[in-house]
Formats: C-alpha cells, sequence, structure tokens
C-alpha cells in the first residue's frame, strides 16, 4: 500500500501507528506541502482534494487519517482495537470524530495561523483549546482508555494529536487523566517510536 505523508503531520502519525499495531507494510511517499507537491497532476488525479494523509491500496485510494485507521484495523481483522459491539464501537467513533472535529481541529485553529501565517496569537482560540482538552480530560474520568479500559483505534488517533499539543508547549499537568492516559499511551501504542520521530520533526517548527 502507497502512503503519501509528511512525519510531522499528527493525522499522518496515527496512520503509521494503526498500520504499526496491525501490521501492515506501508510504501512510504514523503509529499513536501511546502513545496506544492500535492497539486502535482498525478496526485490530484489520485485525490482531488489533494491532501495528506493519502493511502492507496491497488486501485483503491482512500484520505483522511481516521477514515484510514478504521479501514487498516477492519483490513486487518483487529478486532479489539475496533469492537464490533454496536454501543462499544459507536464510543470508538464517538472519540474520533471528537478527535477530527474538536480537540485536533482547535489546535489547528490556534497554531497554524501562527506558523504558517505569522498572525499573532488569539487568546480566544487557546481558550478554546483549553474547553477542548477539559473536555478529553472528563472523558477519562472513569475509563483507562479513550473509550474504555482496552486501547482502541481512538486512543492511536487521539495520541498523535495530545502529543503535538505537548510538543507544542501546551501544559498537559493541568489535565490530571489526560496526562496519565498520555503516559500510558506511550508505553502501550504499538509504533509510539514512529510516532515520536514525527512529533520531533513537528517540534521543529516551535525552535
Amino acid at each position: 500500500m502507497d502512503f503519501y505523508y509528511m512525519p510531522g503531520s499528527a493525522p499522518c502519525r496515527a496512520v503509521q501507528m494503526t498500520a504499526a499495531a496491525v501490521g501492515a507494510n506501508l510504501n512510504l511517499k514523503f509529499l513536501n506541502l511546502m513545496a506544492g507537491e500535492q497539486l502535482k497532476p498525478e496526485f490530484v488525479k489520485i485525490n482531488p482534494q489533494h491532501v495528506i494523509p493519502t493511502l492507496v491500496d491497488g486501485d483503491f485510494p482512500l484520505w483522511e487519517s481516521r477514515a484510514i485507521c478504521v479501514y487498516l484495523v477492519e483490513k486487518f481483522g483487529k478486532e479489539e482495537l475496533f469492537p464490533k459491539c454496536p454501543k462499544a464501537r459507536a464510543v470508538v467513533n464517538q472519540r474520533l470524530y471528537f478527535d477530527m472535529g474538536t480537540l485536533y481541529q482547535k489546535f489547528f485553529e490556534y497554531y497554524y495561523p501562527q506558523l504558517f501565517a505569522k498572525a499573532p496569537a488569539d487568546p480566544e482560540k487557546f481558550k478554546a483549546m483549553e474547553t477542548a482538552m477539559g473536555f478529553f480530560n472528563t472523558f477519562l474520568e472513569k475509563s483507562k482508555y479513550a473509550a474504555g479500559d482496552n486501547l482502541t483505534v481512538a486512543d492511536i488517533s487521539l495520541v498523535a494529536t495530545v502529543s503535538t499539543y505537548d510538543a507544542a508547549g501546551f501544559d498537559l499537568t493541568k489535565y490530571p487523566n489526560v496526562n496519565k492516559w498520555f503516559q500510558l499511551c506511550k508505553k502501550t501504542v504499538p509504533g509510539y517510536d514512529i510516532n515520536q520521530a514525527g512529533v520531533d520533526e513537528f517540534k521543529k517548527l516551535f525552535d
């Protein structure tokens, strides 16, 4: 499977960790967004939305990291990462959508204008980011992992996001449940070393 990615990207790192968890081999294809490589006709033909991560499995292209993660888990039959029970699966999906639409989105809205458009920091957007992390802290009050007491694909996606918050200097110690979960995930998420290498790459933007 061809995998178009950049190592510093949290969504890309989530897919790489999921691949490690299910034993999938990815043919890594670095795509330099800063150089506009995503706009090359050959890539736009694969993915008209021209975003990363993008997975190509034979003649099947797929993008949006959380969709790719679920696809890999189902393709390789790792039910423990995405349970079949409708209620348990619904909680995993809720956490994935929370990651995409709230936790990662608030990070993106606060930091990316500063990093790539040299915009001033917006304190209201920082508050929104704190609120989002507070929600996640609440989710973790009664469970060991994000969607229960077992590791799921939701944890893999969320730890890519939370490690990016950490790399940016966001103080996770204010959120004890999140911090405890984060330390656990560092030890138990397959392929976390891949994630850490990408985090180190992303952190250079803040140095």
